[in-house]
């Protein structure tokens, strides 16, 4: 663990050197040489780090802001695509594609549109494919835990998507083809007149699938088709009255076809499976005076999925499911400003979810009420400050105090640090709780620790258990899991050491207490497992990142991106200490101690990652494009001798790096005609079939229609 140490004392010695060279060359440059692109992303406005507006530059935590321009020079067509090519942010498949952020697996990153949650985590991991990026004014991430501000889901940080809103008179249509039967159609409308605004957008996606594998029966992704419908109405009754409207649906369905094996004979199974999932949320804000300001907010969304597969030989039923997740939250946040340098954020609110699903023996519901509070104070020109915290009380779990405290404090004009220090806190969720799954096809069994216990009998008096994996007598001890905790670090600079260069470099550390992990429990007789639940005591992910950006010339900008992680459970590091934890050669099958050296972290974090993108813009020839790396180093995939403890004799993912890259030009300021290959030199990789799919030619047209009032 000495690489941390290691690289800070390198930054800072780089620091000290360009200390010294930057102040000689401010004498020579004075006030001539103008920084405006670096400047320009600085006082980029954000909301979601403090939960009111703030420049970027100011923020004292890491955040990554992504711009609707940015996305459109991409090419990218879902929030996946736009996700897994930032720094510090790696692509994961587990039931849907998700984002891990500095270590945290999908479902400790909490994902907002417009400040409001998208639910539906089926199996913890938030599908982000379904959130099309054609309206999307920028992305917003903060890295770190957020429970201060967000609550449970937070805990490893937030993901909040803008959208666009009423402006003007504008409107556009796009089409965009590509491999794999791929049809991406998308238009939207804005009408801004006086006291009344309206937006209105709507997608429709399609493809196709793929299979890896033609010598089997059925797709490695089945084909499928999905709408998104989005509107947003604002009305301002005065300057300091004002009411938005905004909702959002959209619709999936899919077909599938596959075989089965049971009892050594074979069967074809097909089917569909249907996706909705909506969300209304009227807003009004209420200036009561020129230093107070309310926000009042109420949010519902109900989402569901439902299948029906059935044998093609006689049409009877195979299995049949159904997931419906709703959920309600009412509140107010207020802000208020007793002084010119300061700004105190506060209010509350309470949420009502429920699930109910083939997958759970009844309906199940949570509420939590909570509270929370927030101090910004610009002490000085140089010194920011902002504490805060938050109440949650769980209707399962009790309270939780989640506090928070950053700075930052500009030490040279080029050169500023900020520090963080927060806890983040995530209540199990239903499927940890109460999940009672058998896949039918494959076998394997899932129980949620309340469930754990009569799943374990039943298999146990049908004699279906063919050895435990751990302590039977643990088994039959019902209980709850503990909610899981973080306390994080992060430390780091940012750094405008010449003109048109910026950077950033974040240290981090996360404690993290009771994670709950999956872990098998029993092996049954047709050679599948039964898994369950458990809180692993001590984990630690820490790391660094860094970003840097630099505009070349006026058309041409470059930026680059690494993370280094460590991702392990210390419970392990002193079970190995201890030697207690065997590892076998696999040549000569003899057994050893393990050493601290050997062990791999936590399954499928990679140590190394990083990106690279140039940009392209010509206003006046009307040409833009990129081309981006995104590189990801080898990560346990399993724990192939289950000695509970990665190492070079399990089976690891080797690295891999993607290079995506497309080119467009614009006509007149209406038409824009776009091209580009996705994943390039056609990379595949087994263990990420859904999030590399091989390489993806595409091209596109939009026509666009603007005018201003």
């Amino acid at each position: 663990m000495k690489r941390p140490r290691l690289c800070l004392l390198f930054f800072g010695s780089l620091i000290s050197v360009y200390t010294s060279w930057a102040q000689s060359q401010k004498a020579t440059e004075g006030k001539k040489v103008s920084n405006m692109d670096s400047i320009q992303q600085l006082q980029e406005v954000v909301v979601t780090a403090t939960r009111s507006e703030h420049q970027l530059g100011a923020l004292p935590m890491p955040v990554t802001v992504v711009s609707g321009k940015q996305i459109q020079k991409m090419g990218s067509l879902r929030l996946n695509d736009v996700l897994q090519e930032q720094t510090g942010l790696m692509p994961v498949t587990n039931h849907g594609n998700g984002i891990q952020i500095q270590g945290f697996d999908p479902d400790y990153t909490l994902i907002l549109v417009d400040g409001e949650p998208l639910i539906g985590r089926t199996s913890g991991t938030l599908e982000l494919s379904r959130v099309a990026v054609g309206n999307i004014k920028q992305i917003e991430i903060v890295k770190g835990p957020a429970s201060s501000l967000y609550g449970s889901e937070a805990l490893a940080g937030v993901i909040n998507i803008i959208t666009e809103k009423p402006e003007g008179l504008k409107g556009s249509l796009k089409g965009r083809y590509g491999t794999n039967e791929t049809i991406d159609l998308t238009g939207d409308f804005s009408y801004k007149y006086r006291k009344l605004g309206v937006y209105a957008f709507v997608n429709r996606y399609h493809t196709g699938g793929y299979d890896f594998t033609p010598a089997e029966y059925g797709n490695t992704v089945d084909p499928f088709t999905n709408y998104t419908y989005n509107t947003k109405l604002t009305y301002d009754f005065s300057e300091k009255v004002k009411l938005s409207l905004s909702g959002r649906y959209f619709t999936e369905s899919q077909t599938s076809a596959s075989v089965i094996s049971l009892e050594g004979a074979s069967d074809t199974i097909s089917g569909t499976g249907k996706v909705t999932d909506w969300n209304i949320n009227p807003t009004l804000t209420v200036k009561f005076a020129s230093r107070f300001k309310t926000n009042f907010r109420l949010y519902a969304s109900r989402y569901h999925t439902s299948s029906l597969l059935s044998y093609e030989k006689d049409n009877s039923v195979y299995d049949e499911t159904f997931f419906t997740q709703t959920f309600l939250r009412p509140e107010v946040i207020a802000e208020f400003s007793p002084a010119k340098k300061q700004t105190i954020t506060f209010g509350g609110g309470g949420t009502s979810e429920s699930v109910y699903a083939t997958r759970y023996t009844s309906k199940k519901h949570f509420s939590t009420v909570y509270g929370l509070s927030q101090y910004e104070w610009l002490v000085n020109k140089d010194l920011t400050l902002i504490a805060g915290g938050r109440f949650d009380h769980h209707s399962l779990y009790g309270g939780q105090i989640s506090p928070k405290l950053s700075g930052q404090y500009e030490i040279l004009p080029w050169l500023a640090f900020r520090a963080s220090l927060g806890t983040g806190f995530k209540a199990p969720d239903f499927r940890q709780v109460y999940l009672n799954f058998t896949n039918s096809t494959v076998g394997y069994s899932v129980f949620g620790i309340e469930e754990q216990k009569a799943g374990i009998d039943t298999y146990e008096a049908l004699g279906q258990i063919a050895r435990y994996l751990v302590d039977s007598t643990l088994l039959n001890q019902t209980g709850r899991l503990k909610a899981e905790r973080s306390v994080a670090y992060n430390a780091g600079f940012k750094i405008t050491p010449i003109p048109r260069v910026m950077g950033n470099i974040n240290f981090f550390r996360n404690n993290i207490q009771n994670l709950i992990n999956t872990r098998p429990l029993a092996e049954k007789t047709n050679g599948q497992y039964i898994y369950g639940y458990q809180n692993i005591s001590r984990a630690v992910m820490q790391g660094i990142e860094t970003d840097w950006t630099c505009q070349l010339n006026k058309h041409l900008s470059v930026s680059a991106g690494y993370q280094l992680l460590y991702a392990y459970d210390q419970d392990v590091l002193d079970q190995i200490a201890e030697g207690k934890i065997y590892i076998r050669d696999p040549k000569t099958l003899k057994t050893s101690r393990m050493k601290k050296s050997q062990y791999g972290g936590l399954l499928n974090r990679s140590r190394h990652s990083g990106n690279v993108k140039f940009f392209y813009e010509d206003s006046k020839t009307g040409i833009s494009g990129s081309l981006r790396g995104i590189y990801r180093g080898k990560y346990g995939l399993t724990d192939t001798d289950g000695n509970g403890a990665l190492n070079e004799g399990d089976e690891y993912v080797k690295g891999y790096m993607l290079w995506n890259i497309a080119m467009a030009k614009t006509f007149r300021k209406m038409l824009i005609v776009q091209a580009g290959i996705d994943n390039l030199f056609n990379f595949q990789n087994t263990a990420q079939i859904t999030t590399i799919p091989g390489r993806i030619v595409y091209a596109s047209l939009q026509f666009v229609l603007a005018k201003n009032q």
